[in-house]
């Protein structure tokens, strides 16, 4: 047997079965939660108990940001939406009907990102539409932090569950 036979069975480079992956997948989302809108969400706890400058901050820091990402939704939103309409069939297309499980993967660190996006982006024309400052700001920006980490929580859930899957299915099949 080779060397380079000897490590790939010592490191199993599937997806599903492989440490970083899950490694990704719980860093994507810690990250996804802690950041609303582009701005840590420390900052908003620091804005709403302190005031005063640090509000001034995060007032700043939630304009330019919601502003950037209106602007860029309605400069090429089009576009966005249809190269990750294609990449995302590309994924399905791959992953579950090739049954490729690198895609699988990606399609499940990603379709739920999609989600997270598309809930930023409405959030972020509710606080320019409504002029959102002060508490009504903080609440805002706690509810969607809120609704990212339940989508995180789902989404957690539904890839291990696919992954256990998977990896049963290579299991069985190794058996036989």
């Amino acid at each position: 047997m080779s060397w380079y036979q000897t490590i790939f069975d010592l490191i199993d480079m599937r997806s599903f079965s492989n440490l970083w992956f899950w490694i990704a997948l719980a860093v994507l989302w810690s990250t996804a939660s802690h950041w609303v809108l582009g701005v840590p969400f420390d900052m908003v706890v620091r804005a709403r108990r302190k005031g005063g400058q640090a509000a001034q901050d995060l007032h700043d820091m939630i304009g330019i940001n919601t502003r950037r990402m209106l602007f860029i939704a309605q400069v090429s939103g089009l576009w966005l939406i249809g190269l990750t309409t294609f990449t995302m069939t590309i994924l399905i297309v791959l992953g579950f009907f090739y049954d490729i499980e690198f895609a699988q993967a990606v399609f499940l660190l990603a379709a739920p990102m999609m989600l997270v996006w598309a809930l930023s982006l409405s959030t972020a024309r509710q606080i320019v539409a409504d002029a959102l400052e002060e508490e009504a700001l903080y609440r805002r920006l706690g509810r969607h932090r809120m609704t990212v980490q339940g989508i995180g929580m789902v989404s957690i859930f539904i890839t291990s569950m696919w992954g256990m899957w998977q990896n049963m299915q290579v299991f069985n099949l190794w058996m036989r």
